[in-house]
């Protein structure tokens, strides 16, 4: 049955808007591509498994062939665990697609063993967070000057686990898979927060963001239970969380709300539950530190010095792949 959540019931039209959805060959990614489909946009898959996402497209597709005003679908590859895939397929984007209307990250991974990304990051840091940031400010731009447009977050409750170490920030350490899974998705919230932030200090306007938890959904995201905590619990939760665990279709509302809802067209930087604005705790609401985040990642993914809320175009140096150190 699943727990209460939350229904998107705006039949705002999508067409002549293109969405770019990261990491939507499965769940609740993949019923968001769905819904805009049927709205009428030009729907983006960026996912890590072309072949997988292909797959989903065509699916999609089939289900939405006799809708009225169908929107289309495209499949391009993007590894979220690699820097130089996001900058390729960021590169590519921009070649290829006019206008970007709407940009949700949904890509994510959840309580992995003590993994690292290409570029050295802890897993959940770097897929998350840190490949998501760069992905965006890469494509701000273009985003600016599609506006109206949304940036949308797809975070968690789960944020309550973990905090912002910037002592241990990538987990060099005494690694755990929940708190550092938490300390990512406070990433995700922070991000959005000085986002909106930075982009009303550079006057734009148009742009608005969003962060949400999308509920305990029935998705893959929960695969690496078994080894981070006992064997069984995936299981476990499987079939004995059917009084609160919710089906991807339900999970998705949340995120196509944010992203079309005409409610919250002129709110930005605040985070949703059950397609209504919520409440965080104080560990959410610190200025401070999530300008000191935006500094960090800016380092971290060797973004440079150009400004992404200024700036008419990406430079080729923040396409370009930097030099690995000997």
């Amino acid at each position: 049955m699943g727990s209460t959540s939350g229904k998107c019931s705006s039949a705002l039209r999508l067409a002549g808007k293109t969405a770019l959805v990261t990491g939507c060959n499965t769940g609740i990614g993949l019923c968001t591509v769905e819904d805009f489909v049927r709205r009428g946009a030009r729907v983006v898959m960026a996912c890590r498994d072309v072949e997988k996402a292909q797959r989903a497209a065509e699916d999609v597709r089939t289900r939405t062939a006799d809708v009225e005003g169908v929107g289309s679908v495209r499949v391009v590859q993007l590894d979220l665990a690699s820097l130089a895939s996001v900058r390729a397929c960021a590169k590519l984007l921009l070649d290829s697609e006019p206008h970007i209307n709407l940009l949700v990250n949904n890509a994510g991974v959840m309580m992995c063993p003590e993994l690292r990304t290409e570029d050295g990051f802890e897993m959940q840091l770097g897929t998350n967070h840190l490949g998501h940031f760069l992905f965006t400010c890469l494509l701000l731009p273009r985003i600016r000057a599609s506006a109206p447009a949304r940036i949308v977050n797809v975070s968690s409750d789960g944020y309550k686990w973990g905090d912002i170490n910037f002592e241990n920030l990538n987990w060099e350490k005494n690694y755990n898979a929940r708190v550092a899974y938490g300390q990512s998705k406070l990433a995700n919230i922070l991000f959005t927060q000085e986002l909106t932030k930075r982009l009303e200090a550079a006057g734009v306007t148009g742009v608005t963001t969003y962060s949400l938890h999308p509920g305990v959904v029935a998705t893959e995201l929960g695969r690496h239970l078994d080894t981070t905590y006992f064997k069984g619990l995936r299981w476990f939760f499987r079939t004995f969380g059917k009084l609160f665990i919710i089906t991807p279709e339900q999970g998705a509302q949340t995120s196509i709300y944010c992203s079309v809802s005409e409610d919250v067209a002129n709110e930005s930087g605040h985070f949703y539950r059950n397609c209504k604005k919520a409440s965080l705790s104080s560990k959410a609401q610190n200025p401070e530190k999530a300008a000191k985040l935006w500094e960090e990642s800016v380092k971290l993914v060797n973004l440079g010095n150009w400004d992404p809320f200024t700036a008419q175009e990406v430079p080729e140096s923040a396409l370009s792949v930097p030099p690995k150190d000997n």
